[in-house]
């Protein structure tokens, strides 16, 4: 792995005025919990539809695994409510079932799923001036959470593969995908990031550690989305972004910024998150055609009061 440090990384001032210059607040109504879906419309999804040509779908979800990890101290826990071992042939009953828990803590580093608008807070408020104190610690989120989402994200994707434009397995973690790796895949890909667009960014880091093992992300750090990105997400006007990382760059050395890209993203931008995206299979696809625009369908589960939804992001060609 090699790395190229960003050459535009913004000073932690220019964050701090990125937090009101690209606000979003007010744009769609002081009630708003929406956000930067609302430049999904049924025109954009309309034209999205008309991407597909074969009908093949991949999936950009990584496989759910229930093992503790370096990055996962709190797996997603399984067990059964029953096997089929108690039935044998002519004994019955005749009703045979098993049934199963699944539960799951999927904010972190290897479960897919979207960030919904009041999983980041600043200042004591959340996208569009909401008051913090309407996540209860008891009762989850009375406000901004994943059902904003419930007629799912139905748009146009686009795959920047960074790791692939660079030459490499994995981008270097602390390094991350900046505005010379998305200049350069517009050039050279043949794509150009439009208004509504679900924008995803390959490094390769999940794979890389699918492939060589788990770290400790506190440790070794991460790559992800630099956060210079932050004004192109306004200026094109994508309707969610997402990487194969959990979506902020690490280390960082901004005082005030533990995760620059959600903070304000989130916050300000009312951008929707996707952490955590598998981007492998969708990188050999895109290259297999030599096409890296898609239909992409993403639809988080309808669970009032949560911060968040797993997901299983599919593309289809």
């Amino acid at each position: 792995m090699t790395t190229s440090a960003s050459t535009r990384k913004p000073t932690q001032d220019q964050l701090l005025e990125w937090m009101q210059s690209l606000s979003n607040w007010g744009r769609w109504g002081q009630d708003d919990q929406k956000g930067t879906l609302n430049l999904v419309t049924p025109e954009t999804t309309k034209r999205a539809l008309g991407l597909v040509r074969e009908g093949v779908s991949v999936s950009c979800a990584r496989p759910v695994t229930f093992e503790a990890a370096a990055d996962t101290p709190i797996p997603p826990t399984h067990y059964m409510r029953g096997g089929g071992d108690k039935y044998r042939p002519g004994e019955g009953p005749d009703r045979q079932a098993v049934s199963d828990y699944i539960g799951m803590v999927f904010h972190g580093h290897t479960v897919t799923h979207v960030d919904s608008l009041c999983h980041f807070m600043w200042d004591g408020k959340m996208y569009n001036g909401a008051s913090s104190t309407l996540i209860d610690s008891r009762d989850g989120a009375q406000s901004h959470d994943v059902t904003a989402a419930e007629l799912g994200i139905l748009t146009r994707g686009v795959l920047v593969d960074a790791a692939r434009l660079r030459g490499v397995e994995a981008i270097a973690r602390g390094d991350g995908v900046g505005l010379d790796d998305v200049e350069k895949a517009e050039r050279e890909c043949g794509f150009t990031i439009q208004e509504g667009d679900v924008l995803l960014l390959r490094t390769g880091q999940l794979g890389h550690r699918d492939r060589h093992g788990a770290v400790d992300v506190n440790v070794a750090g991460s790559s992800g989305p630099q956060p210079e990105l932050l004004p192109l997400f306004k200026e094109r006007g994508i309707a969610v972004m997402g990487s194969d990382t959990g979506n902020d760059v690490a280390p960082n050395t901004y005082p005030r910024f533990s995760n620059p890209v959600h903070q304000i993203g989130i916050v300000a931008l009312g951008l929707w998150i996707l952490d955590n995206a598998w981007l492998d299979d969708l990188s050999e696809a895109c290259a297999a055609r030599n096409r890296w625009e898609f239909l992409i369908s993403i639809n988080p589960l309808r669970m009032p009061t949560v911060t968040g939804s797993p997901v299983n992001p599919i593309a289809v060609f």
